[in-house]
Protein backbone atom coordinates (compact mmCIF):
# COMPACT_ATOMS: atom_id res chain seq x y z
CA UNK A 1 0.00 0.00 0.00
CA UNK A 2 1.50 3.36 -0.89
CA UNK A 3 2.13 5.69 2.26
CA UNK A 4 -0.67 7.66 3.52
CA UNK A 5 0.44 11.48 3.10
CA UNK A 6 -2.11 12.92 4.54
CA UNK A 7 -2.43 10.50 7.09
CA UNK A 8 1.79 11.24 8.00
CA UNK A 9 1.12 14.51 7.76
CA UNK A 10 -1.78 14.83 10.23
CA UNK A 11 -0.12 12.67 12.53
CA UNK A 12 3.20 14.94 12.85
CA UNK A 13 0.58 17.29 13.82
CA UNK A 14 -1.18 15.38 16.88
CA UNK A 15 1.83 14.23 18.34
CA UNK A 16 3.58 17.88 18.06
CA UNK A 17 6.69 16.41 15.85
CA UNK A 18 9.11 18.73 14.40
CA UNK A 19 10.91 16.16 12.39
CA UNK A 20 9.82 13.55 9.78
CA UNK A 21 12.40 11.00 7.85
CA UNK A 22 11.57 8.83 5.56
CA UNK A 23 13.50 5.96 4.54
CA UNK A 24 13.93 2.97 2.72
CA UNK A 25 14.05 -0.27 5.51
CA UNK A 26 12.33 1.38 8.43
CA UNK A 27 8.96 2.73 9.03
CA UNK A 28 8.62 6.64 9.38
CA UNK A 29 10.36 8.04 12.00
CA UNK A 30 9.20 11.47 14.36
CA UNK A 31 11.36 13.84 16.21
CA UNK A 32 9.22 14.98 19.15
CA UNK A 33 11.06 17.23 21.75
CA UNK A 34 14.42 15.99 20.90
CA UNK A 35 13.46 12.32 20.99
CA UNK A 36 13.10 10.27 18.25
CA UNK A 37 9.95 7.90 17.69
CA UNK A 38 9.52 5.05 15.46
CA UNK A 39 5.76 5.11 14.51
CA UNK A 40 5.43 1.53 14.76
CA UNK A 41 2.09 1.34 13.45
CA UNK A 42 3.60 1.57 9.65
CA UNK A 43 5.46 -1.02 8.02
CA UNK A 44 9.24 -0.54 6.81
CA UNK A 45 9.28 2.14 3.68
CA UNK A 46 10.34 0.93 0.49
CA UNK A 47 11.50 2.61 -2.46
CA UNK A 48 8.21 2.73 -4.32
CA UNK A 49 6.88 4.44 -0.75
CA UNK A 50 9.51 7.21 -1.35
CA UNK A 51 8.93 7.33 -4.75
CA UNK A 52 5.28 7.87 -4.44
CA UNK A 53 5.78 10.78 -1.34
CA UNK A 54 7.86 12.30 -3.80
CA UNK A 55 5.78 12.24 -6.69
CA UNK A 56 3.46 14.26 -4.59
CA UNK A 57 5.58 16.84 -3.41
CA UNK A 58 7.92 17.31 -6.12
CA UNK A 59 7.45 19.58 -9.80
CA UNK A 60 8.84 18.03 -12.32
CA UNK A 61 11.69 20.89 -12.63
CA UNK A 62 12.51 20.26 -9.02
CA UNK A 63 12.75 16.28 -10.09
CA UNK A 64 15.12 16.98 -12.37
CA UNK A 65 17.49 18.84 -10.02
CA UNK A 66 17.42 16.14 -7.68
CA UNK A 67 18.33 13.98 -10.39
CA UNK A 68 21.16 15.68 -11.40
CA UNK A 69 22.26 17.53 -8.06
CA UNK A 70 21.32 13.85 -5.94
CA UNK A 71 20.22 16.77 -3.27
CA UNK A 72 17.14 19.32 -3.22
CA UNK A 73 15.64 21.51 -0.68
CA UNK A 74 12.19 22.78 -0.69
CA UNK A 75 10.00 23.75 1.49
CA UNK A 76 5.97 22.53 1.05
CA UNK A 77 2.88 23.44 2.20
CA UNK A 78 0.14 20.89 2.73
CA UNK A 79 -3.47 22.31 3.30
CA UNK A 80 -3.39 25.46 5.49
CA UNK A 81 -2.70 23.34 8.83
CA UNK A 82 1.10 22.89 8.29
CA UNK A 83 4.16 23.80 6.18
CA UNK A 84 7.70 21.83 5.97
CA UNK A 85 11.50 22.41 5.17
CA UNK A 86 11.98 19.53 2.86
CA UNK A 87 15.47 17.51 2.32
CA UNK A 88 15.68 14.80 -0.35
CA UNK A 89 18.98 13.16 -0.40
CA UNK A 90 20.22 9.64 -1.22
CA UNK A 91 21.71 7.02 1.09
CA UNK A 92 22.89 3.60 0.03
CA UNK A 93 21.55 4.26 -3.04
CA UNK A 94 18.05 5.05 -1.84
CA UNK A 95 15.86 8.23 -1.50
CA UNK A 96 15.41 9.43 1.33
CA UNK A 97 13.41 12.57 2.86
CA UNK A 98 13.83 14.48 5.89
CA UNK A 99 10.83 16.89 6.60
CA UNK A 100 11.11 19.96 9.59
CA UNK A 101 7.58 21.35 10.13
CA UNK A 102 7.28 24.80 9.88
CA UNK A 103 4.19 26.74 11.59
CA UNK A 104 2.51 28.76 9.03
CA UNK A 105 1.82 31.74 11.87
CA UNK A 106 5.38 33.51 12.06
CA UNK A 107 6.61 33.66 15.76
CA UNK A 108 5.51 36.03 18.05
CA UNK A 109 8.89 37.96 20.09
CA UNK A 110 7.37 37.47 23.15
CA UNK A 111 6.20 34.55 23.42
CA UNK A 112 9.73 33.05 22.62
CA UNK A 113 10.85 33.48 25.82
CA UNK A 114 14.43 35.29 24.64
CA UNK A 115 15.94 37.51 26.95
CA UNK A 116 14.59 41.19 26.82
CA UNK A 117 18.25 42.47 25.08
CA UNK A 118 17.10 40.86 22.18
CA UNK A 119 14.84 43.39 21.55
CA UNK A 120 17.35 46.08 20.93
CA UNK A 121 17.54 44.18 17.28
CA UNK A 122 14.32 45.72 16.41
CA UNK A 123 15.76 49.44 16.90
CA UNK A 124 18.62 48.88 14.83
CA UNK A 125 19.17 50.75 11.71
CA UNK A 126 22.42 48.65 10.10
CA UNK A 127 25.11 46.53 11.32
CA UNK A 128 25.02 42.11 11.69
CA UNK A 129 23.43 40.44 13.58
CA UNK A 130 24.06 36.40 14.21
CA UNK A 131 22.31 34.17 15.10
CA UNK A 132 23.78 30.66 16.19
CA UNK A 133 23.54 27.48 17.38
CA UNK A 134 23.12 24.03 15.66
CA UNK A 135 21.33 22.50 13.68
CA UNK A 136 17.25 22.35 15.58
CA UNK A 137 18.17 24.91 17.96
CA UNK A 138 15.61 27.64 17.06
CA UNK A 139 17.94 29.74 15.25
CA UNK A 140 15.43 30.12 12.27
CA UNK A 141 12.04 31.09 14.91
CA UNK A 142 14.56 33.93 16.62
CA UNK A 143 15.30 35.74 13.24
CA UNK A 144 11.44 35.49 12.00
CA UNK A 145 10.24 36.57 15.44
CA UNK A 146 12.53 39.38 14.98
CA UNK A 147 11.40 40.87 12.04
CA UNK A 148 8.04 39.75 12.45
CA UNK A 149 8.12 42.80 15.32
CA UNK A 150 9.88 45.08 12.26
CA UNK A 151 7.09 44.18 10.13
CA UNK A 152 4.78 45.16 12.71
CA UNK A 153 6.60 48.04 13.56
CA UNK A 154 8.39 49.79 11.29
CA UNK A 155 8.36 51.28 7.74
CA UNK A 156 11.10 49.07 5.64
CA UNK A 157 12.34 47.24 2.82
CA UNK A 158 12.80 44.02 4.46
CA UNK A 159 14.45 41.05 1.97
CA UNK A 160 14.80 37.77 2.59
CA UNK A 161 17.47 34.84 0.81
CA UNK A 162 16.51 31.73 1.73
CA UNK A 163 17.16 27.89 0.90
CA UNK A 164 14.74 26.75 0.98
CA UNK A 165 11.97 30.10 1.77
CA UNK A 166 10.34 28.80 5.58
CA UNK A 167 8.57 31.41 7.56
CA UNK A 168 5.87 33.09 5.37
CA UNK A 169 5.95 36.56 6.31
CA UNK A 170 2.90 39.07 5.08
CA UNK A 171 3.67 42.74 4.57
CA UNK A 172 2.27 44.57 7.49
CA UNK A 173 3.72 48.24 8.25
CA UNK A 174 7.37 46.70 6.07
CA UNK A 175 7.07 45.84 2.91
CA UNK A 176 8.50 42.08 2.65
CA UNK A 177 9.91 40.55 0.19
CA UNK A 178 11.58 36.74 0.07
CA UNK A 179 13.44 34.71 -2.76
CA UNK A 180 13.81 31.22 -2.82
CA UNK A 181 17.49 29.61 -4.08
CA UNK A 182 16.46 27.90 -7.35
CA UNK A 183 13.09 29.21 -7.58
CA UNK A 184 14.02 32.71 -7.72
CA UNK A 185 17.76 33.17 -8.65
CA UNK A 186 20.98 31.05 -9.01
CA UNK A 187 23.10 30.82 -6.49
CA UNK A 188 24.13 33.13 -2.80
CA UNK A 189 26.90 34.62 -4.81
CA UNK A 190 24.74 36.35 -7.12
CA UNK A 191 21.91 37.37 -5.31
CA UNK A 192 23.58 39.19 -2.22
CA UNK A 193 25.88 41.02 -4.99
CA UNK A 194 22.52 42.09 -6.88
CA UNK A 195 20.31 42.44 -3.65
CA UNK A 196 21.23 46.19 -2.90
CA UNK A 197 19.48 47.01 -6.55
CA UNK A 198 16.15 46.16 -5.07
CA UNK A 199 16.37 49.05 -2.28
CA UNK A 200 16.10 46.94 1.10
CA UNK A 201 16.40 48.76 4.29
CA UNK A 202 16.60 45.22 6.15
CA UNK A 203 18.07 41.69 4.63
CA UNK A 204 17.66 38.04 6.41
CA UNK A 205 20.23 35.83 4.41
CA UNK A 206 19.33 32.42 5.98
CA UNK A 207 22.83 31.10 6.36
CA UNK A 208 26.01 31.71 5.71
CA UNK A 209 27.72 28.59 4.63
CA UNK A 210 31.33 29.95 3.07
CA UNK A 211 33.80 32.91 3.26
CA UNK A 212 32.24 34.42 0.19
CA UNK A 213 29.16 34.72 1.89
CA UNK A 214 30.68 36.56 5.50
CA UNK A 215 32.26 38.74 3.30
CA UNK A 216 29.63 39.55 1.18
CA UNK A 217 27.21 39.66 4.27
CA UNK A 218 29.58 42.25 6.35
CA UNK A 219 29.58 44.45 2.67
CA UNK A 220 26.35 44.75 3.15
CA UNK A 221 25.91 45.64 6.89
CA UNK A 222 28.71 48.33 6.24
CA UNK A 223 26.55 49.43 3.15
CA UNK A 224 24.34 50.84 5.75
CA UNK A 225 21.74 47.43 5.91
CA UNK A 226 20.71 45.53 9.06
CA UNK A 227 21.63 41.87 8.36
CA UNK A 228 20.42 38.96 9.51
CA UNK A 229 21.97 35.53 9.35
CA UNK A 230 22.86 32.59 10.73
CA UNK A 231 25.88 30.40 11.71
CA UNK A 232 26.05 26.66 13.14
CA UNK A 233 28.42 27.25 16.36
CA UNK A 234 28.25 27.14 19.72
CA UNK A 235 29.10 30.51 21.25
CA UNK A 236 29.62 33.93 20.56
CA UNK A 237 33.38 33.16 20.97
CA UNK A 238 33.33 30.20 18.67
CA UNK A 239 31.38 32.60 16.02
CA UNK A 240 34.35 35.24 15.96
CA UNK A 241 36.80 33.01 15.78
CA UNK A 242 34.97 30.62 12.64
CA UNK A 243 34.60 34.00 10.62
CA UNK A 244 38.57 35.12 11.17
CA UNK A 245 39.97 31.02 10.75
CA UNK A 246 37.72 30.86 7.38
CA UNK A 247 39.23 33.62 5.88
CA UNK A 248 42.47 34.05 4.32
CA UNK A 249 45.88 35.08 6.43
CA UNK A 250 46.25 38.07 3.82
CA UNK A 251 42.83 39.14 4.74
CA UNK A 252 43.23 38.73 8.56
CA UNK A 253 43.46 42.41 9.22
CA UNK A 254 40.49 43.42 7.10
CA UNK A 255 38.20 41.02 8.12
CA UNK A 256 38.88 41.65 11.95
CA UNK A 257 38.39 45.74 11.34
CA UNK A 258 35.16 45.11 9.14
CA UNK A 259 33.58 42.73 11.50
CA UNK A 260 34.35 44.86 14.63
CA UNK A 261 32.53 47.75 12.94
CA UNK A 262 29.69 46.21 11.44
CA UNK A 263 28.70 43.18 14.10
CA UNK A 264 25.91 44.70 16.56
CA UNK A 265 24.61 41.34 18.58
CA UNK A 266 25.28 37.72 18.55
CA UNK A 267 22.59 35.56 19.84
CA UNK A 268 24.34 31.89 20.66
CA UNK A 269 20.73 29.47 21.87
CA UNK A 270 20.09 26.04 22.53
CA UNK A 271 16.72 24.57 23.22
CA UNK A 272 16.58 22.67 26.42
CA UNK A 273 14.30 19.91 27.89
CA UNK A 274 12.56 21.66 31.34
CA UNK A 275 11.19 19.04 33.98
CA UNK A 276 7.72 19.43 32.77
CA UNK A 277 8.89 17.88 29.41
CA UNK A 278 9.06 20.95 27.14
CA UNK A 279 11.73 23.19 25.45
CA UNK A 280 13.01 26.40 26.42
CA UNK A 281 16.02 28.31 24.89
CA UNK A 282 18.94 29.11 27.00
CA UNK A 283 20.67 32.00 25.35
CA UNK A 284 23.89 33.75 25.22
CA UNK A 285 24.14 37.03 24.10
CA UNK A 286 27.13 39.66 23.04
CA UNK A 287 26.39 42.79 22.08
CA UNK A 288 28.79 45.63 20.36
CA UNK A 289 30.55 47.64 23.06
CA UNK A 290 33.59 49.85 22.89
CA UNK A 291 35.33 46.35 24.63
CA UNK A 292 33.89 43.85 22.28
CA UNK A 293 34.67 45.91 19.38
CA UNK A 294 38.59 46.47 20.15
CA UNK A 295 38.89 42.53 21.39
CA UNK A 296 37.92 41.58 17.85
CA UNK A 297 39.56 44.31 16.35
CA UNK A 298 42.73 42.89 17.89
CA UNK A 299 42.10 39.36 17.57
CA UNK A 300 41.93 38.64 20.81
CA UNK A 301 39.38 36.60 20.59
CA UNK A 302 40.16 34.41 23.77
CA UNK A 303 39.09 37.34 26.09
CA UNK A 304 35.38 37.72 24.71
CA UNK A 305 33.75 34.73 27.05
CA UNK A 306 35.00 37.09 30.33
CA UNK A 307 33.63 40.43 28.78
CA UNK A 308 30.17 38.78 28.23
CA UNK A 309 30.32 37.39 31.75
CA UNK A 310 31.59 40.71 33.22
CA UNK A 311 29.23 42.79 31.10
CA UNK A 312 25.60 42.17 32.18
CA UNK A 313 24.84 45.86 32.95
CA UNK A 314 24.58 46.42 29.26
CA UNK A 315 22.30 43.36 28.34
CA UNK A 316 25.32 40.77 27.78
CA UNK A 317 24.19 37.05 28.84
CA UNK A 318 26.40 33.94 29.18
CA UNK A 319 25.50 30.64 28.33
CA UNK A 320 26.02 29.43 31.70
CA UNK A 321 24.48 32.20 33.58
CA UNK A 322 21.59 31.53 31.38
CA UNK A 323 21.11 28.30 32.30
CA UNK A 324 21.79 29.10 35.94
CA UNK A 325 18.65 30.84 35.86
CA UNK A 326 16.93 27.93 34.47
CA UNK A 327 17.83 25.99 37.15
CA UNK A 328 17.53 28.37 39.56
CA UNK A 329 13.91 29.20 38.44
CA UNK A 330 12.87 25.15 38.79
CA UNK A 331 12.41 25.21 34.76
CA UNK A 332 15.32 23.05 34.33
CA UNK A 333 17.06 20.27 35.52
CA UNK A 334 20.38 20.76 36.86
CA UNK A 335 22.17 17.61 35.20
CA UNK A 336 20.25 18.63 32.14
CA UNK A 337 21.59 22.22 32.06
CA UNK A 338 25.07 20.47 32.49
CA UNK A 339 25.39 18.56 29.51
CA UNK A 340 25.04 21.95 27.56
CA UNK A 341 27.62 23.80 29.01
CA UNK A 342 30.75 24.55 28.00
CA UNK A 343 32.51 24.75 30.92
CA UNK A 344 30.41 22.67 34.07
CA UNK A 345 32.24 23.81 37.04
CA UNK A 346 31.52 26.98 36.23
CA UNK A 347 27.29 26.89 35.72
CA UNK A 348 27.29 25.21 39.22
CA UNK A 349 29.31 28.01 40.71
CA UNK A 350 26.39 30.04 39.68
CA UNK A 351 23.73 27.94 41.19
CA UNK A 352 21.65 28.89 44.44
CA UNK A 353 22.41 26.04 47.28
Amino acid sequence: MAINLKELVNSVITDGASDLHLSVGLPPIFRIKKQLLIKENYAPLTVDDIEYFLSQVLTQDQRKIFEINKELYLSVNFGSNIRFRVTVFNQKGYPAVALRSIPFKVPELEKLNLPGVVNHAIELKQGLILVTGPTGQGKSTTIAGIMEKINQTRSEHIVTIEDPIEFLFESKKSFVQQIELSLDTVNWTSSLKSITRVDPNIIMVGEINDFDSMLAVMNLAETGHLVFSTLHTNSASQTIDRILSSCPQSMQEQIRNQLSLTLEMVISQRLIETVTNDLVPATEVLMATSASRSLIREGKIFSIDNVIATSANVGMISMDNSLAELVNTGKVALNTAIKYSLNPENLQRLIKK
